[in-house]
């Protein structure tokens, strides 16, 4: 049926095990989150489609799996490992195989839609211990090895791909276990393959699962929250939609356990210390370069949802309402906990995706004139104990005011984007099978940066005709904060995104901002790792990797700018990719 009431062919069927879609698909296997109307309208007008083009998806990827790749991994060394391991435990089919290898990135989507596989693990071992994990990394290191670490999966910056085969360690399927809670020090150690909601619903109902006092959370939701692991989290140095008040994943983090080529590091569990540099900022963030990691002792917070305090704002323009936010983040009264600003573009797609667009809080904002292609949404909302949380509202309400915003808090603008902020990457399926791409990338700026960043990388993307390029700021601080730039084109082709990937992240890197605020390097970003930190800092990091891994198994080939192959020191992934 076309028309008004036109509903493409949105798939809902059963997502058979062992399938490509099965790996490609972000979540759960049985959950969807299509366009709504006024985000399907929005796509046929940006990339002149029409209801035909909507009848029938390109590909669904509902084929079973066929890994033509072989083991290279000599058999004695199989047969060693197995020994080493509940033999259970050590999995050589192809569909392990590739499901660690490749992550959610937008990259690992095309591929598998076009059924390139490339670049396994021979052997992918499921460690129930951290005895485990040593005996593997010490046999392994012994017998030259190449050992990668997989958490949930969830890596956007290709940080799990076995590019030289060898061994993957799947920490996620056993090493899920609370290790110690201690409520006098507001503190919980847990082994680093524990996923996101396991670790929240224990701290909320600590009284029951933990024998406290109270309920507590950890204060740490990044949109992949549900599918991804506490190690995921820290090796990354990843950052949750609350971090403007609880803080990045560096700043929960009080000890951790290492499991390297040359034995077991551990940090000691204090706040803070003055016993030389700080190990545990020099091990978060080495993505599986320098050792495993297998727990870490983490920060908790009393959990009080009864005091969250939701606010919504429409600015009438983008440098009115950075200046706002800053304002808010310097006024030194307390910081919101998510504090979410959408520029122009974003704020218009917002628009349609959440149905705000064609309601009576529409209908005023055009009255009281806020213009489509200006106006700038700010929503978020506080947490803490009461008295707090309430004085963060009142300055966020004073300071938003003054600068002329136009105050939402009346109608559930926040509770649709909270009711949604894990269920959004569901949409890429959708427009995928349509041939309509949409991903990411972000970065850190500076408050002074931010006008000249935003600029710049807009400007590149729409470049390219028929491109959205919708920016938000979701991480605050008084100094600065992040950009979270989301790029939606209409192309299938693996070495044409690849070129439009690559020259974002050159523009972002040409503009001043830090490569990455929260993904991580992997080996996406690495090309851009050393000039942005520059060869006194990247040699510590080298050094560091020979310490610590000294015949240089653990998680090659580009993490972290280490060994990378020529192509990626000249910004070029893969040759083989090109007109594919």
């Amino acid at each position: 049926m076309s028309g008004k009431h036109f509903t493409p062919s949105w798939f809902e069927g059963q997502t058979p095990a062992n399938s490509y879609r099965s790996l490609f698909k972000w979540g759960d296997p049985q959950q969807f989150k299509h366009p709504n109307h006024g985000l399907y309208a929005f796509m046929k007008q940006v990339f002149n489609l029409t209801d035909e083009d909507f009848q029938q998806p390109h590909s669904l990827g509902l084929e079973p799996v066929e890994v033509k790749q072989p083991i290279t991994l000599d058999e004695r060394h199989i047969t060693a490992l197995r020994g080493l391991v509940t033999p259970a435990e050590v999995h050589t089919d192809g569909y392990s195989r590739l499901r660690v290898s490749y992550g959610a990135g937008m990259i690992d989507a095309l591929r598998l839609r076009k059924k390139i596989i490339e670049n396994l693990p021979d052997v992918v071992i499921t460690p129930r211990h951290r005895e485990d994990v040593l005996a593997v990394v010490t046999y392994c290191n012994e017998q030259h090895i190449p050992v990668t670490v997989y958490g949930g999966g969830s890596s956007v910056t290709r940080g799990t791909e076995a590019t030289r085969s060898g061994v993957t360690l799947d920490m996620s399927a056993h090493m899920n276990r609370v290790l110690s809670f201690n409520e006098i020090n507001h503190t919980i150690t847990v082994e680093s393959g524990m996923m996101g909601p396991q670790l929240e619903d224990i701290l909320n109902h600590a009284p029951e699962r933990l024998g406290a006092q109270r309920s507590y959370t950890c204060g740490h939701f990044p949109q992949s929250f549900e599918y991804s692991s506490v190690g995921g989290w820290v090796v990354t140095r990843g950052a949750g939609q609350n971090s403007t008040y609880y803080g990045k994943i560096e700043d929960m983090v009080i000890a951790q356990e290492y499991v390297t080529p040359i034995g077991v590091f551990t940090t000691q569990e204090h706040p803070r210390c003055a016993t030389g540099p700080d190990f545990d900022q020099i091990m978060i963030g080495s993505e599986g370069t320098f050792g495993v990691l297998t727990s870490v002792t983490l920060r908790v917070f009393h959990n009080l949802p009864q005091n969250r305090r939701r606010f919504s704002y429409m600015f009438r323009s983008w440098e009115e309402a950075q200046q706002a936010v800053r304002e808010v983040m310097q006024a030194e009264g307390g910081f919101p906990s998510v504090f979410r600003l959408s520029d122009p573009e974003e704020t218009d797609v917002a628009m349609k995706l959440y149905g705000i667009e064609g309601t009576p809080a529409d209908s005023l904002l055009k009255l009281f004139g806020y213009r489509t292609m200006e106006k700038c949404l700010l929503l978020g909302h506080t947490d803490g104990e009461a008295g707090l949380s309430a004085n963060v509202d009142r300055l966020v309400r004073r300071i938003c005011t003054a600068h002329g915003a136009f105050d939402l808090s009346l109608f559930p603008v926040t509770q649709k984007w909270e009711k949604s902020r894990f269920r959004d990457p569901y949409l890429r399926e959708d427009l995928l099978d349509y041939g309509i791409l949409i991903d990411t990338l972000e970065c850190a700026v500076t408050w002074e940066q931010m006008p000249k960043v935003h600029a710049a990388v807009r400007s590149f993307i729409k470049q390219r005709p028929q491109t959205v390029c919708m920016t938000h700021l979701s991480h605050a601080y008084p100094q600065g904060g992040n950009l979270y730039f989301i790029f939606i084109a209409r192309m299938e082709r693996i070495d044409e995104y690849l070129n439009l990937q690559y020259g974002i992240l050159e523009a972002i890197a040409q503009s001043g901002a830090a490569v990455s605020h929260h993904h991580g390097v992997g080996k996406q970003t690495a090309p851009w790792l050393e000039q942005q930190i520059g060869a006194p800092a990247m040699d510590v990091i080298r050094t560091l990797r020979s310490h610590f891994d000294p015949n240089q198994i653990m998680n090659p080939g580009g993490t972290l700018g280490m060994d990378m192959s020529d192509d990626q020191r000249n910004k070029i992934w893969s040759k083989s990719l090109e007109r594919k």
